[in-house]
């Protein structure tokens, strides 16, 4: 039970971080980016690969790769 609770303090303490960097003082709202970079980098942060739901701008879903 200990690990549990050990592991998800160290979670609520690096999304707080990533929060804070990411929207923290010094960051203006037209230096924070848009929704999909901050989603890119979070899903980068945790080692993972981002899969878009949709096809690039221009193409269908037949067409997609």
């Amino acid at each position: 039970m200990i690990p549990a609770i050990v592991t998800v303090i160290v979670a609520v303490v690096a999304m707080a971080g990533i929060l804070f960097n990411d929207f923290g003082p010094g960051n203006g709202w037209q230096d924070s980016g848009n929704a999909r970079m901050i989603a890119a980098a979070a899903v980068s942060r945790a080692g993972a690969t981002e899969i878009p739901s949709e096809p690039p701008a221009g193409q269908s879903a037949s067409q997609a790769p």
